[in-house]
C-alpha cells in the first residue's frame, strides 16, 4: 500500500516533469505562459501521477541528474559515430558488412533502465533491439565482430549500461 508521502512525492515529481515539458514546448517565460503551464500540468498530474512514475523525486538527486547529463552526451557521441559509419556504407556499398543477430546479458535490474538501453541501442544506426527476455538482449547488428557475449556487450551496450546502472540500480 502506498503511503500518502509516497503519493505526494509522485504527484510533485509528475507535476514538475510536466511543467518542464510545457516550458520546453512554449520556449518562453511570459507570465501568462508560465501560469497556464503551472495550472495545466497540475491538472494533468492529478489524473496521471499514479501511472506516470514509480520513482518519484528520489530520481532527481543531483548525482543522478549529473549521470543523466553524462548519458545524454555519451548517447549523442555514439549516435553521431554510428551515423557516420552507416553513411559510409550507403555512400560506398562495397564496404564489407557482417549482419547478424547477437545476444548479451544485461546487469540492469530496473525495467525502465532496460527499456532505455534497448531504445538507445535501436536509435543508434547499425543496431536494432529485436527482443529482451529477462536480462538477455537480442540485437540485430550490422557489423558483427564477434559472436561471444562479452565482445557483443562491450561493442554495443557497455558504454550505455555503465551509466544507466549508476542512475537506476
Amino acid at each position: 500500500m502506498e503511503t500518502s508521502v509516497s503519493k505526494l512525492n509522485k504527484f510533485i515529481y509528475t507535476w514538475l516533469i510536466l511543467f518542464l515539458v510545457w516550458l520546453g514546448f512554449t520556449t518562453t517565460f511570459a507570465f501568462a505562459e508560465v501560469v497556464t503551464g503551472i495550472l495545466l500540468s497540475f491538472t494533468v498530474s492529478i489524473f496521471s501521477f499514479k501511472s506516470f512514475t514509480h520513482a518519484g523525486l528520489k530520481s532527481l538527486s543531483p548525482k543522478r541528474i549529473l549521470y543523466m547529463v553524462q548519458y545524454f552526451f555519451v548517447f549523442m557521441l555514439a549516435l553521431i559515430k554510428a551515423n557516420f559509419d552507416v553513411a559510409k556504407i550507403v555512400i560506398n556499398p562495397k564496404l564489407p558488412i557482417n549482419p547478424g543477430i547477437v545476444e548479451f546479458e544485461s546487469k540492469l535490474t530496473s525495467p525502465f533502465a532496460k527499456m532505455l538501453l534497448a531504445n538507445s541501442i535501436t536509435l543508434t544506426p547499425g543496431t536494432l533491439t529485436v527482443d529482451i527476455i529477462d536480462n538477455k538482449f537480442f540485437i540485430h547488428w550490422l557489423y558483427v565482430t564477434g559472436t561471444d557475449e562479452e565482445t557483443t556487450y562491450r561493442e554495443i551496450a557497455k558504454q550505455f549500461e555503465d551509466i544507466l546502472i549508476k542512475i537506476y540500480n
